[in-house]
């Protein structure tokens, strides 16, 4: 029997096969850990965004287990029709004192994750005039950027990656009442910082707003682990800043955190927050024990560790032809080229034990297909010791 419209998506799927551009799922039966279990087999893995370790601390999952004790499985409801547990509640006062040191009168707000975040965050700061809104974007901006401005209805300008005179002079010309300059801290795929004191010098030249992206930079970044506003030491009312909480952190969820004025606008217009059952309470409990860690002696040990690690990676081998990208945090890419050329090599080092993501276009751009490797503190020197031996031989491979 023919099926018109289930035809055509097969088509499509086998196109993508063809371009080596199908994504396919592995399945992990044990907890989030650099050895895990995968379909199967007992893996180590350098492709998580735990990056301090933190998914499985031993005090995180009692707090969880204390929060569903407390709270129950699930919420019941939105924020603002029932949903809004205490936990919640301690979880955005805990948040909003921890970034107090570089905004003015914060508050925070907790989100279900960093995507409802984004699209939540543009299109509420544009929502008052949308016509006259102009969101300026880095072209490297997470897909959850670019879906939060496209929601947002304002006009969007997307300037060179880290190109910071094509954002002065877009700034400079725009006649936009409302200006939201938009960039990652640490952008996901590449590894490297954005220029954010020189992007905050501009937006308060030109009356913008700067929304700082910080899901890889949270937690890892700052003596204190408040991310890249506490590495840049900086501090304004024009800043609002996006944290995710299922990475560094090691749970789930994301947090906006601004000028308290900010935060209630975002209350009453951001529909990404308003129409969705909020998340789990169990979650906000657990996550108040891993803010503490985060902030703590424990939190500084282990971005200590993760340096060291980073700084063994150093000596990554690289074939002729291969690029392994500059990078200062936890995120280490080494850019193949082609589709089949990484998957290819993505399966020798599956085959070794070695669990490492092959990342291709639409997420990077085509032509620079790579592996994204990934350090978290929970990662032994032994651990990036066996990947080095085995990126090298992967190095000989004709």
């Amino acid at each position: 029997m023919s099926l018109p419209l289930i035809d055509a998506l097969q088509r499509h799927i086998e196109t993508l096969d063809a371009q080596g551009l199908r994504r396919r799922r592995r399945t992990v039966a044990t907890p989030c850990a650099p050895w895990v279990e995968v379909d199967g087999r007992r893996m180590l893995g350098f492709n998580s965004n735990d990056y301090l370790g933190l998914a499985s601390h031993p005090q995180v999952v009692e707090a969880l287990r204390q929060g569903a004790s407390l709270y129950g499985a699930g919420s019941g409801g939105s924020h603002l029709i029932g949903g809004h547990s205490r936990a919640h509640a301690q979880l955005e006062d805990r948040l909003a004192a921890l970034m107090a040191p570089h905004l003015s009168q914060p508050r925070a707000l907790y989100f279900c994750t960093g995507y409802m975040a984004n699209l939540a965050l543009l299109s509420a700061l544009a929502a008052p005039e949308p016509a006259q809104a102009e969101i300026f974007s880095d072209a490297l901006n997470h897909a959850s950027i670019i879906d939060g401005a496209r929601l947002s209805r304002a006009r969007v300008s997307v300037y060179a990656h880290g190109d910071l005179a094509a954002l002065e002079a877009a700034l400079a010309a725009s006649t936009a009442r409302t200006r939201i300059v938009v960039s990652d801290s640490v952008f996901s795929m590449d590894g490297d910082i954005a220029p954010l004191p020189a992007l905050l010098a501009a937006c308060e030249r030109h009356g913008a707003w700067l929304v700082v992206d910080d899901a890889h930079g949270f937690g890892v970044l700052g003596a204190h682990g408040r991310g890249a506003l506490e590495h840049f030491a900086l501090r304004s009312p024009q800043l609002v800043l996006m944290g995710t909480l299922g990475k560094a952190a090691g749970v789930s969820g994301a947090f906006v955190a601004a000028h308290e004025t900010v935060i209630e606008w975002l209350v009453q217009r951001a529909r990404p927050y308003i129409y969705t059952t909020a998340a789990p309470p169990a979650l906000a409990h657990a996550l108040l024990t891993s803010v503490e860690l985060i902030a703590g002696e424990e939190g500084r040990a282990r971005r200590a560790h993760l340096a060291d690690l980073q700084a063994q990676l150093e000596s990554m081998p690289v074939r002729a032809g291969w690029q392994r990208l500059p990078s200062d945090t936890a995120i280490q890419p080494l850019v193949i080229g082609g589709n089949a050329e990484v998957l290819q090599a993505a399966q020798v080092l599956f085959d070794q034990g070695l669990w490492v993501t092959a990342i291709r276009a639409p997420t990077v751009p085509a032509g620079t297909a790579r592996l994204r490797i990934t350090l978290s503190a929970a990662h032994t020197a032994q651990d990036v010791d066996q990947l080095l031996a085995a990126l090298a031989i992967l190095a000989q491979e004709d």
